[in-house]
């Protein structure tokens, strides 16, 4: 097993078509789509970055480009922000631009899964352990899902996934751990069962998007046989790399908006919303009384 190093490296897989978001991700990717006034993915980007990563790796594939534009200098955009003295408006742009050299795009040219996904970053990563985040989920916390997640990671070494509880009716519905000894703010995983048959979940603690994975994972994706939806899975890899490397469980206890389905898109846009103080005075009201028409 490699030997503990900084978790330096984050992946994220943007290569999804979007099609629940049909006709709008026709020509907007999915991971464009704004939530109050950002995109989705500069959510989680900021929340690799929070939590100290220093290289930002997307998988895109084809029509995802504008993600890479959004990440780079707009020159006419700037210069008419200068020209009208928008200070402020270039002070935004400036925060949301990562560093040159710190963000590489590589291309996912099938879609076969988020492990095949993971498997193309694998130069650029190389033999060092990183990060992925899945960009559908965004969340909201007072300190970050992989903060969190990298402050574990220091303890225990190994791998480390992100989990949350979920009703255990629900448990079939989900990629599930199973509950071993407690370590920090976690605990070690003893078993992961991608949706399993109602009544035999381990646990109700579910995978939510984000996972810390030794660079072994990647020779075996390499020769990954296709599973669900014939298609290279992340957890198929996990539980191989299982047998020789240790997982650790991050109880993640923040709230989880999935950004991929237009109802955590929708709560999502209203919980951020709430948030911002130069919002929500406008849209609380309004709010309340769509609520009491309903009633």
């Amino acid at each position: 097993m490699s030997e503990q190093r900084k978790i330096r490296k984050a992946v994220f897989p943007v290569a999804g078509l979007g099609t629940r978001f049909l006709p709008a991700t026709k020509a907007v990717p999915k991971e464009m789509l704004t939530v109050v006034d950002k995109p989705v993915i500069q959510y989680v980007v900021d929340e690799a970055a929070a939590a100290g990563i220093e290289h930002f790796v997307f998988v895109t594939g084809r029509g995802k480009g504008v993600i890479e534009d959004y990440f780079d200098i707009q020159y006419e955009l700037e210069q008419m922000l200068r020209e009208r003295n928008k200070n402020a408006e270039l002070t935004l742009l400036s925060h949301i631009l990562p560093k040159a050299g710190t963000a590489s795009f590589t291309r996912q040219q099938v879609p076969l899964g988020l492990g095949h996904a993971v498997w193309c970053a694998r130069d650029i990563v190389g033999n060092e352990p990183f990060a992925v985040l899945l960009p559908d989920m965004i969340m909201s916390s007072e300190k970050s899902c992989l903060a969190g997640m990298v402050d574990l990671y220091g303890q225990t070494g190994g791998n480390v996934l992100a989990v949350e509880e979920c009703d255990p009716e629900q448990a079939h519905k989900y990629g599930i751990v199973g509950k071993g000894a407690a370590v920090g703010d976690g605990f070690k995983i003893t078993e992961m069962v991608e949706k399993p048959a109602k009544g035999t979940a381990p646990s109700n603690f579910f995978i939510n998007g984000r996972y810390i994975l030794q660079p072994e994972i990647f020779k075996i994706l390499e020769t990954q046989e296709r599973g669900a939806g014939n298609e290279i899975q992340l957890t198929d890899g996990m539980l191989a790399l299982a047998k020789s490397q240790d997982f650790s469980a991050y109880h993640f206890k923040g709230e989880t908006y999935d950004c991929g389905a237009k109802d955590g898109f929708i709560l999502a846009n209203l919980a951020f919303a709430l948030q911002r103080a130069d919002i929500r005075p406008a849209i609380e009201g309004p709010l309340k009384d769509l609520v009491a028409k309903m009633k």
